[in-house]
């Protein structure tokens, strides 16, 4: 008797998390985070306006990290320095990941005062990049064989067939946004076949990823209950595909596959479920589509490196590294310090929030020289850490290394050069580095 794979959810599609938040604030322009310390660079408007350099320069050449006392969300430290972020990341025991403590994001989630005054129940979404060892370490080995080498090996094709396929659609001598039609297009394309996810709905990961990554959003209190449902949607859409997969009668490759024959994950609570999806979704959508989109904008920005890569294939590789560092898509992530340590001279309290901010670090300029400039030839490209450092260093960074050279390298076999030509809209976001728009013209080379 043939068995009736469950109806999938109806789950909406609006409003995006950008237009909720400006929204909001355009009701309530008082609202605004207020950030009274000149290093609190925990403001998204730096970023938004692309003006956060000559602060983190400015912290720098004061050290490597400073203790913020006063910021929206609360005091914290941010480190700045390449090497102590280094330092701090492989001392997981005493600087935690842990969701217990206060999770990877500068926002602290909502304690259950905080929640009960709200009206709404205190909510946690575990991770496993949200975790300490040992259940990190059997949660990441569950999806880790998804991003090997040869797993690399055996998506290449595809990937570069869906990328050529996608290239070959666009316009000549019209303007675009590179955002939409490119950036989001392939990266939500590729965490669809990760997840043997319906293709006809795949841009609902996109959806998902902008409520899921948004701090601003996150901290904004009137929102909770919209976020806090779409995110509940989205589990509702997933286990519905996580009970079809369980019918199978043999194991399938993708992600939700490989959790459901994992003793490490096949047992995970909802909250769970939903931390991890958010996990995979921001994690592989965010960071590749930003720095897809940032590949753009500083080739325009640095023409003689444009040159340099028309003439020169065979710098693609390394052009992906200094592309991953310049853009870094992820600003920061957050460790709780679990015992009173010293580093680098300052003494770091048991409970204090620690942000470790990857986008300064990788424009250190005792590290990186000249750093502010797009260089495809800098020898030392691959010390960035856009992907982070230690145990917790992005599962998937393989695959992002694998899509952005598949790209640049089906531009440059097309003879693509894109030039910016019409907005360009920065995420107003201190998490999620890139951009929400980017208006392009092709020419050939």
């Amino acid at each position: 008797m043939a068995t009736i794979a469950p109806q999938r959810p109806q789950v909406r599609t609006s409003p995006t998390a950008y237009e909720a938040i400006k929204a909001h604030y355009e009701k309530n322009p008082g609202e605004r985070p207020n950030h009274p310390h000149k290093w609190d660079v925990s403001r998204s408007d730096i970023y938004f306006e692309d003006t956060w350099q000559p602060i983190f320069k400015e912290m720098q050449d004061a050290g490597p990290l400073h203790y913020i006392p006063d910021s929206p969300y609360g005091p914290y430290w941010a480190v700045v320095g390449h090497k102590a972020i280094q330092h701090i990341e492989a001392l997981p025991e005493a600087f935690s990941s842990s969701y217990e403590h206060g999770g990877i994001t500068i926002l602290d989630p909502l304690t259950q005062e905080e929640a009960e005054a709200a009206g709404n129940a205190a909510r946690e979404l575990p991770m496993f990049i949200a975790m300490d060892r040992p259940k990190h370490t059997g949660q990441r080995r569950t999806v880790a064989p998804k991003f090997t080498p040869s797993a690399m090996g055996d998506m290449e094709e595809e990937i570069r067939r869906r990328t050529g396929e996608l290239l070959d659609t666009l316009p000549r001598g019209k303007t675009f946004d590179w955002v939409d039609k490119v950036s989001i297009e392939l990266t939500t394309g590729m965490l669809a076949i990760l997840f043997g996810f319906p293709w006809e709905d795949r841009r609902l990961l996109t959806f998902w990823s902008d409520w899921a990554g948004d701090t601003e959003l996150a901290s904004v209190r009137d929102l909770d209950s919209t976020r806090w449902e779409i995110l509940q949607e989205m589990a509702g859409y997933f286990q519905t595909l996580w009970m079809e997969r369980t019918q199978d009668e043999e194991p399938g490759n993708d992600l939700i596959s490989m959790m459901i024959h994992s003793e490490a994950m096949n047992q995970m609570r909802p909250e769970e479920f939903m931390g991890n999806l958010v996990l995979l979704i921001v994690g592989g959508n965010d960071t590749t589509r930003n720095t897809m989109s940032g590949i753009i904008h500083s080739l325009d920005k640095f023409p003689d490196q444009r040159k340099l890569f028309e003439e020169n294939p065979e710098m693609i590789p390394n052009a992906v590294q200094e592309c991953l560092r310049y853009q870094t898509p992820l600003a920061h992530m957050r460790r709780t310090c679990t015992q009173d340590t010293e580093v680098f001279g300052q003494t770091i309290k048991e409970g204090d929030k620690v942000v470790l901010w990857y986008l300064g670090a990788n424009r250190e300029d005792t590290v990186f020289e000249d750093p502010h400039k797009l260089d495809i030839t800098r020898d030392n490209a691959r010390r960035h850490i856009a992907f982070g450092y230690g145990i917790h260093r992005c599962v998937g960074a393989r695959l992002a290394e694998l899509q952005l050279r598949v790209l640049l390298e089906e531009m440059h076999k097309r003879r693509m050069r894109v030039h910016v030509a019409g907005d360009v809209e920065r995420v107003r976001a201190n998490f999620v580095h890139g951009f929400r728009k980017l208006e392009v013209e092709i020419t050939e080379f």
